[in-house]
């Protein structure tokens, strides 16, 4: 039935927040079966919240605000919502447009002020982008200028990337965008998409490094903890992320990445993700 009308608008309640969704969105899906399912997180969020500077959050990605909500749910944060793809804009505004916590910003970000056009792939309710023109992609925006946009998110805490490739490219750019505020880095760290969209997945660690992150919490696709290493030290624990089940590989971690100077969200990783191999 789903499949016969994927686009239908359905109300659902998911790992506790209630949310407007299309019917071919697997979000639900995915917390029934692994109810830790996004929510590293959440969690993490949470902990960032206890420590002594405002929580302001960036979800890049947003799809249709199902992390800003919960992230607002269990914490006092502001969030700024970018979202490229119309189709998910619409559903963004249903579920938080009326809330005066959040900013919605309806742009495809970019770590470049090359403005490609770029067009969607929707599958199971999350999207990627690949070069074509299309009517639904938002107009390109840098980090640089959409910090000027919301000067209200200048002390960035926590940033979040959830863009099917484009991470490993978006991270670094927010990092150094955000540098005086040595925003906590959470991204889906996936080697396939990556390279699918023309990124070096590797080529992430040494930036990040560069601009003084030093530790790295990894999560499996599922929400479990895999281990903590250095930021210097993880390309070579990485390889698993290139197993392959025939043609495809299958696996993608979550990532967060905190910088060397930040008390706070160091002890976060150390409490959610424990060294395991020292």
């Amino acid at each position: 039935m789903r499949d016969r009308w994927p686009d239908r608008d359905v109300v659902r309640e998911v790992q506790g927040v209630r949310m407007h969704l299309p019917w071919s969105h697997r979000l639900p899906d995915y917390a029934r079966v692994a109810p830790d399912y996004g929510q590293n997180l959440i969690r993490l969020a949470a902990l960032l919240a206890e420590g002594n500077r405002p929580l302001t959050v960036l979800d890049v990605g947003a799809n249709i605000g199902d992390s800003t909500m919960q992230i607002l749910e269990a914490t006092d944060a502001r969030v700024l919502c970018v979202e490229a793809d119309g189709f998910f804009v619409n559903y963004l505004e249903r579920n938080v447009g009326n809330d005066d916590r959040v900013a919605i910003e309806a742009s495809l970000l970019s770590a470049s002020a090359d403005d490609v056009a770029m067009s969607p792939v929707r599958v199971g309710g999350t999207t990627r982008f690949e070069p074509g023109a299309s009517e639904v992609t938002a107009p390109t925006v840098t980090t640089a200028v959409l910090r000027e946009r919301h000067p209200e998110f200048a002390d960035l805490r926590l940033a979040k990337s959830d863009t099917d490739g484009y991470d490993v490219e978006l991270i670094p750019a927010i990092a150094r965008t955000w540098a005086h505020s040595r925003p906590v880095l959470f991204l889906e760290y996936d080697h396939a998409l990556s390279r699918l969209a023309g990124n070096d997945p590797l080529a992430l660690w040494p930036e990040l490094a560069e601009l003084g992150y030093t530790r790295v919490a990894a999560w499996d696709n599922s929400g479990q903890p895999v281990d903590q290493w250095a930021v210097d030290e993880i390309a070579q624990h990485t390889a698993v992320l290139d197993v392959t089940d025939g043609e495809v590989a299958h696996r993608y971690w979550d990532v967060a990445v905190v910088h060397g100077e930040d008390a706070v969200g160091l002890a976060a990783i150390n409490q959610l993700v424990p060294v395991t191999q020292p």
